[in-house]
């Protein structure tokens, strides 16, 4: 049986922390900035854990 192969692209949006949650970036912080408020762009920098339902699918991708 083949090695499985990590996904590249998940791998470049995720990354497992040393207790093994998974982190992602949040989205909305690409465009229109101009628009949104301060306290806006300021809550969706920095990371969050990923949702429960997508851990499975995301671990199996990375090659866990």
């Amino acid at each position: 049986m083949p090695k499985n192969k990590t996904h590249k692209g998940t791998a470049k949006r995720v990354r497992i922390t040393g207790g093994g949650k998974l982190m992602r970036q949040q989205a909305g912080l690409r465009h229109r900035l101009e628009v949104k408020s301060r306290k806006e762009k300021r809550d969706l920098s920095g990371t969050v854990e990923l949702a429960k339902a997508d851990v499975k699918r995301v671990k199996k991708l990375l090659g866990h």
